[in-house]
């Protein structure tokens, strides 16, 4: 039986899932895809750093070491930032691997040339998991969009930040001490700007302008509200109305096909397909002009979520990988 070699670029928590997964998967895998696949090499930033066992796998904080492996045909991206991230995958492509990436504030950047690079090398990019952790938005979306347009996406973008709205409301918990057990519980990383400034919702909102519009509006244009200023007698307010606060990351397609688009808080009641996602919970709401509304709800973060969604792209592209190869 053939055997898929793999590099894994990042070993953090996103990192080490994927490790996990492919060993704890690895006979799955093999039954379904009629391939078996093999971690090769593992790239670190610190080596002197504790981190989970790797018997039998190469570990480097050097790219080239992977680089020179000849066998390599699949890597994993999940380093944070734009850099060094996107030059290692222009050289993975290069190379002629294939390319799975969790990476969501280098591919919002660098999606589209990272997709034409690879589609001239004849490889594939798995991207489902820079976009709502578990939520399989991305496959989604390419489905709706074979028959569908969709002219309106509305999104919790963000988990942390929905969690804190959550508790805010449900415990009456001020801002700072639900971000701090939000810190604790693993949700929100230590600098957490990122997360409650919307950031990262705002992000993610432009790769799903990319795939469902094939452009993004002008990112000046944008306009991107946190939220750290909302106090509990908001949160207590709005709950007597019936309504709830959301950190919505929204965009619009109008008739002439300019794009808007915006970040921020929003009161949303019961009949809006937002109001009922707590916690951690990410969603997505996309108006199309044949069935209407759909709305798909999950975790958004997290170690297992997120690096399962990136398997499953693995699977997805080497499946079609191997039936492209038997036909010819």
């Amino acid at each position: 039986m053939a055997t898929i070699q793999a590099a894994i670029l990042g070993f953090g928590t996103v990192g080490q899932g994927i490790f996990q997964i492919l060993n704890e998967r690895k006979h799955q895998l093999k039954q379904s895809l009629g391939l078996d696949i093999e971690v090769k090499a593992i790239l670190i930033r610190e080596p002197t750093k504790s981190r989970m066992a790797t018997p039998g796998v190469m570990v480097t904080d050097n790219f080239q070491d992977i680089e020179d492996i000849p066998d390599i045909q699949v890597v994993f991206e999940a380093i944070v930032g734009e850099e060094p991230a996107f030059q290692y995958l222009c050289r993975s492509i290069q190379k002629g691997c294939h390319v799975i990436t969790a990476n969501k504030v280098m591919f919002s950047k660098y999606g589209l040339e990272l997709q034409e690079r690879a589609k001239r090398q004849g490889v594939h990019v798995g991207y489902e998991a820079t976009t709502a952790g578990g939520v399989p938005i991305i496959k989604t979306l390419k489905n709706l969009l074979l028959v569908n347009q969709v002219h309106r996406i509305q999104g919790i973008l963000n988990g942390t930040s929905n969690y804190i709205l959550t508790q805010m409301r449900i415990h009456e918990s001020l801002f700072h001490d639900a971000l701090e057990e939000a810190k604790v519980l693993g949700y929100a990383e230590s600098d957490p700007f990122n997360d409650i400034s919307g950031q990262d919702a705002f992000r993610k909102l432009m790769i799903l302008s990319t795939l469902a519009f094939g452009k993004q509006p002008n990112w000046d244009d944008v306009t991107i509200d946190g939220i750290a200023d909302i106090t509990l007698e908001q949160v207590q307010s709005a709950t007597r109305e019936g309504l709830r606060f959301r950190h919505v990351a929204e965009i619009i397609e109008e008739q002439d096909g300019s794009l808007h688009a915006s970040v921020g808080l929003r009161l949303v009641d019961p009949e809006h397909p937002l109001y009922a996602v707590e916690g951690v919970n990410n969603a997505i709401a996309l108006d199309t002009n044949y069935i209407g509304t759909l709305t798909l709800i999950g975790p958004g973060a997290g170690k297992f979520p997120t690096a399962s969604v990136m398997v499953e792209d693995y699977a997805e592209i080497i499946g079609k990988h191997a039936q492209f190869l038997v036909t010819l």
